[in-house]
């Protein structure tokens, strides 16, 4: 069984996505803590609710501090928006999901509704997600998996980020029961690193 931190910045949707999973047997993995780098947001609330040991942590050194208190496999970046730098033992064991696929709309700047923006202004018919390690550069670890969603003509950068978010929260608990199945170092080697 996998067992994952989670980081997040905001209201939580993809820790409820994580704990649905799990409740439901679709995913093997437990949650062992909870941190986000903003005091006060619902998805501190949520994980409380949960039953997960739950934190705020505004830096990367003070996030490191709280997860040496527990044992994990993958600290999960879940809506957390900062450059996180892990402990050295956890560098190839941290798990992003990107709103789109990667290469495409990502790298500085490009996070929540300016990719669907990006996306809409190049005419794209075709965006998605991309879970990937985390490195020490925006979108830039391994591919872990890629879930595509069709555009149509009409859709703007809400109806947009809504059939991406739908991805996301089939190809998030995809990709970390890959992890499970496979271990980090598979899709590390995949890729030469």
């Amino acid at each position: 069984m996998l067992k994952i931190a989670v980081l997040l910045s905001g209201s939580g949707r993809t820790l409820d996505n994580f704990h649905q999973h799990i409740e439901q047997k679709n995913l093997d993995c437990r949650i062992e803590v909870v941190i986000s780098n903003v005091a006060d947001v619902l998805g501190i609330d949520k994980a409380r609710n949960y039953g997960y040991p739950s934190f705020y942590a505004g830096d990367s050194e003070s996030i490191n501090r709280i997860l040496a208190d527990f044992e994990v496999d993958v600290i999960c970046l879940a809506g957390f928006i900062k450059l996180y730098q892990p402990p050295a033992e956890m560098k190839r064991a941290v798990v992003n999901i990107h709103p789109s696929l990667i290469p495409s709309f990502c790298g500085a700047g490009f996070y929540g509704h300016h990719v669907h923006e990006a996306v809409r202004a190049k005419g794209c018919m075709v965006s998605g997600c991309t879970v990937h390690f985390a490195n020490d550069h925006f979108d830039d670890g391994p591919i872990i998996w890629q879930q595509a969603v069709q555009l149509d003509w009409d859709d703007d950068a809400d109806s947009i980020a809504g059939k991406v978010f739908a991805a996301e929260c089939e190809a998030f608990p995809k990709a970390l029961q890959l992890i499970n199945d496979r271990g980090t170092e598979f899709f590390w080697k995949r890729v030469g690193q």
